[in-house]
């Protein structure tokens, strides 16, 4: 069964609903083995899932590697590949042994930023060579603002000229910031958003800032991140969860934990509304969930398929706990 799919825009490009993070298959946090993450990407494939999303940031390289190896046994003109750029993969001329930004690989190559024109396409260029494909569907510019508030955009420009030449169908903007993205929606840019842990079950601060300004523009919005990075990926949060990938403040803790028991009241997991309730939006064409293992597929997509009651949301709500605009679908 392939999952339910939505437009790109004008693009041509469909997605499945839920699409296949390959964050963790670049040694997210821990190692893992070739073959585990290449019965994860075919184990999605499987359920339904069509749309896999990878970056050089991930692993430096490594989960496009293992994600371009896994594809190539799977019909190609059946999946929607994306990946990004923003980062050159450079070799470091001082290695320590261990990356630095969260990924269990060695660190004999660097990211260096470069929005350039050329660097966005010698990015991708470098990515197809470790896919091993000829094109991929959609290019997003990644996490650019870190660089400079003016670097997305220029991302944008850089990407749209390689969209004009038919290397890539669709371009987009990837970000954990709502920063300056109605600006960049309301100039024509993107095609997709690809949001990360702003509009959430815990919060929404990306509805008025980047989703309903999508939707007016007809621009598609994949959201990510939607367990905060761990705070709402389990039934009951734990004390020691992480919110945006450090230590949850004791307050958010507390408040995850009443919207948990809101949702045990109508027999839903944490997990499953956290899921559910960024589909609700029509600017929302999927959401993006990382996944390391064939059996952490099937527990998403069996949170995907169980459905959420409607009244759950209107507890939440009732509750102050979620923004009555995220509540109507």
């Amino acid at each position: 069964m392939v999952l339910p799919r939505r437009p790109i825009g004008t693009t041509g490009v469909e997605v499945s609903r839920i699409a296949f993070g390959a964050a963790p298959v670049g040694n997210l946090y821990e190692a893992m083995t070739d073959a585990q993450a290449h019965d994860a990407v075919h184990r999605a494939y499987e359920r339904g899932v069509r749309w896999f999303d990878t970056a050089p940031h991930y692993g430096v390289g490594l989960s496009e590697r293992r994600l371009g190896a896994a594809l190539r046994e799977l019909p190609r003109e059946e999946v929607v590949v994306s990946t990004k750029v923003g980062r050159l993969l450079v070799p470091n001329a001082h290695p320590t042994g261990r990356d630095a930004h969260g990924f269990a690989v060695p660190d004999d190559l660097v990211r260096r930023w470069d929005v350039t024109a050329d660097g966005v396409r010698a990015s991708l260029e470098a990515s197809l060579e470790r896919l091993g494909l000829d094109a991929v569907d959609i290019a997003f510019v990644h996490d650019a603002e870190q660089l400079s508030p003016t670097a997305p955009r220029e991302g944008l420009e850089a990407l749209a000229d390689l969209k004009r030449q038919g290397v890539v169908r669709a371009i987009g903007v990837g970000t954990n910031s709502v920063e300056g993205l109605a600006a960049l929606i309301e100039d024509g840019l993107p095609d997709v958003v690809m949001l990360a842990g702003r509009y959430t079950l815990l919060e929404q601060p990306g509805l008025a800032t980047v989703l309903e300004p999508a939707r007016r523009a007809g621009v598609a919005v994949a959201a990510v991140g939607v367990f905060n990075s761990g705070l709402l990926a389990e039934e009951r949060p734990r004390a020691d969860a992480t919110y945006d990938y450090a230590a949850a403040p004791s307050e958010l803790v507390r408040r995850a934990t009443r919207i948990a028991e809101v949702c045990e009241a109508h027999g839903t997991p944490l997990p499953a509304a956290a899921i559910a309730l960024p589909l609700r939006h029509p600017a929302v064409a999927a959401v993006a969930l990382g996944m390391r293992s064939a059996e952490q597929v099937e527990q998403n997509l069996d949170r995907y398929e169980a459905g959420v009651p409607e009244a759950l949301w209107a507890d939440l709500v009732a509750e102050g706990l979620l923004d009555p605009a995220a509540a109507t679908p």
